[in-house]
């Protein structure tokens, strides 16, 4: 985990900037916003080097300065001419400083992300020993109230007349009460959590007749004068779907074909990969498309019908006279949850009604939530320069403190890793030093509040980034099943010139220690858990300048690696493919098919050549 890059052309940072006026207390009812100029509009910005052609664009939420308002897109200059491809050798030259991800060109890579592996002392090595933090549970109640009278614009429903059919793997799970509830879960195939024994539970995702895959179809990076958010990206049995520029398109998982396409009126501003049990997620979005350098506030929050191709509903809620800005939305059973420093609601997924408010006081307001199977909330009590972190796991129909647990005083971000089990990232102290907003992991019993361990992750020996700041659940690559938490370590030297290779590794969220289980990238690859499936875990394995990219499924028990799928090593493939970073591309694996897509959009230059919003690859049969 190096330090973080300078941005990407035109990149639009997270709503209201990043840094300490984040943290300002709550609007109060009626008062009038800041006036245009203040901290949070549009600065002429500074003169980064931007990515080479193809590269992800980084997202909002790992740049630690100030910077403009959630969609406030800035000028920059052109890119540097394009590097050779992922992990092409060239001759020896003098030293340099650490170079991007895989390559040992000449040619620094300006995108070298926070969390893209660089060099580590020791491949794989543990960090300081761990030692739990002295549990602090919280006194559940209060802090929601239940039916709150709120403003709530209600938008016409829009209604695409294109059915498409088809589930989603889901799962059902036991809630607090100890009764049955439909469980929203990760979208792209079952995200089972695997049992707690440690060993595989067999999957569903089964090897293929033959793993070496197509290029089933591409989708064109649409054409934009500024740089716009385009997160978001859900897979069903019948359908994949991905936003644009103000707009969510459903494909044909196989032709690639347009099945429905919902209009929104502004761009996308958030998004969660949690869905229902019936295809149904959530979305923030800008009410209108804004001016360039502008933004028209992320005020709006839809549930989207997957399977239908419908916007369900529209909402927004107001504080005082004014539409709260959004910064995060998730999906929790039948419950939409959407925070800010300002205030937030959830609703209920099917009809848009109003469930409860969390109820900021004087010094105390929910940051945001984390969902999947249980909802959790990070409130932040306390003033600015003593602030504390309430970790509270909730009931997403009433708001009801079910647990809390409380950090130490002075961690000032925090991510929900996982709900169930519950596992929170934090940058304790600013000591990750590298931007990935992680440099310790907290396993937390969800129904006592306790802690169970606390498990050290330096940045110099482990890969793995969390947002934090404003999206509380945004975490990549770091992925929990098995009572365990699976994290890639950061790149070292493989065994040929100029090659790099990493590891998986698992640390017991019981104990927070390494369980002895590791499984290695290969030569040349670089490995990134995705998800579960059952007791198994999915990865990816970024492949070198030569290769093709595989999904491989690695045992939960004995860690052996299955391959599933590798791509075509046509050079033409390879560099659609690597434009694709794991660190910040949504990559998705379901029954033989993959699909990667890039979350922003840009205006065009010659000089990035083409560039895809996704692709898709497909084994034979």
């Amino acid at each position: 985990m190096t330090q973080p890059p300078p941005p990407p052309p035109n990149q639009p940072p997270q709503q209201g900037g990043f840094g300490p006026p984040q943290d300002q207390p709550p609007q109060q009812p009626g008062q009038q916003p800041p006036a245009p100029g203040g901290f949070g509009a549009p600065q002429p910005p500074a003169a980064p080097p931007t990515p080479p052609p193809g590269a992800p664009q980084t997202p909002p939420g790992f740049q630690k300065a100030p910077e403009p308002g959630y969609g406030y897109p800035q000028q920059a200059p052109q890119p540097p001419p394009p590097p050779p491809g992922y992990g092409y050798p060239q001759a020896p030259q003098a030293p340099q400083p650490p170079q991007g991800y895989g390559y040992p060109g000449q040619q620094p890579n300006p995108y070298t992300q926070p969390t893209a592996y660089g060099q580590q002392p020791g491949y794989g090595y543990p960090g300081q020993p761990t030692m739990p933090m002295q549990p602090q549970p919280g006194q559940p109640g209060g802090g929601r109230k239940p039916n709150a009278s709120l403003v709530i614009i209600v938008s016409a429903l829009v209604v695409i007349a294109l059915i498409v059919g088809g589930g989603i793997w889901y799962a059902k799970s036991s809630g607090d009460d100890g009764k049955k509830h439909d469980t929203a879960s990760s979208s792209g195939g079952k995200d089972d959590k695997g049992g707690s024994g440690g060993t595989s539970s067999g999957g569903k995702e089964k090897v293929p007749a033959d793993t070496a895959s197509e290029l089933l179809f591409k989708v064109p990076l649409p054409k934009a004068n500024d740089t716009v958010v385009t997160s978001g990206s859900w897979l069903t049995d019948k359908v994949y779907a991905k936003s644009g520029i103000a707009q969510i398109t459903g494909y044909d998982p196989d032709k690639g074909s347009t099945l429905w396409t919902i209009k929104l009126p502004g761009p996308v501003c958030a998004v969660t990969n949690h869905v229902t049990s019936d295809n149904r997620t959530a979305v923030i979005f800008q009410p209108k498309m804004p001016a360039k350098s502008s933004s028209a506030g992320c005020s709006q929050v839809a549930a989207i019908d997957l399977d239908a191709g419908k916007k369900l509903w529209t909402k927004s809620v107001n504080a005082g006279d004014y539409p709260i800005n959004f910064e995060n939305v998730t999906v929790a059973q039948r419950t939409v949850a959407v925070g800010s420093t300002n205030g937030g609601a959830a609703f209920d997924i099917d009809s848009g009604k109003v469930l409860w408010q969390p109820k900021p006081t004087d010094n105390c307001y929910d940051a945001g939530y984390g969902g999947g199977d249980k909802l959790v909330a990070v409130r932040k009590c306390g003033d600015y320069d003593n602030r504390q972190l309430h970790i509270q796991t909730i009931d997403p129909k009433s708001g009801k403190v079910i647990s809390e647990y409380k950090m130490a005083p002075g961690i000032e971000y925090a991510s929900i890793v996982s709900t169930n089990p519950l596992v929170v990232a934090a940058d304790v102290g600013d000591s990750a030093g590298d931007g990935s907003g992680i440099s310790d992991y907290f396993s937390i019993d969800d129904k006592t509040g306790r802690l169970r361990t606390r498990i050290s992750a330096p940045g110099d020996s482990y890969g793995g980034r969390c947002d934090g700041i404003t999206r509380i659940e945004y975490c990549k690559q770091i992925v929990v099943g098995n009572d365990k938490l699976y994290v890639p370590t950061e790149e070292h030297d493989g065994k040929g010139d100029y090659s790099k290779t990493n590891e998986i590794v698992a640390f017991d969220l019981g104990t927070g220690k390494q369980t002895g289980q590791r499984a290695d990238a290969g030569d040349g690859y670089m490995l990134s858990p995705l998800r579960m499936d059952g007791g198994n875990l999915i990865a990816y394995k970024r492949p070198p300048y030569d290769k093709g990219g595989q999904i491989v499924s690695i045992d939960g028990g004995s860690f052996k690696e299955t391959k599933l799928l590798e791509n075509p090593a046509t050079e033409s493939v390879r560099n659609a493919e690597t434009s694709m970073l794991p660190d910040y591309a949504e990559i998705l694996y379901a029954q033989g098919h993959l699909y990667m897509s890039a979350i922003f959009a840009h205006k065009s230059s010659a000089t990035y050549g083409k560039e895809y919003l996704a692709v898709a690859f497909g084994a034979g049969s």
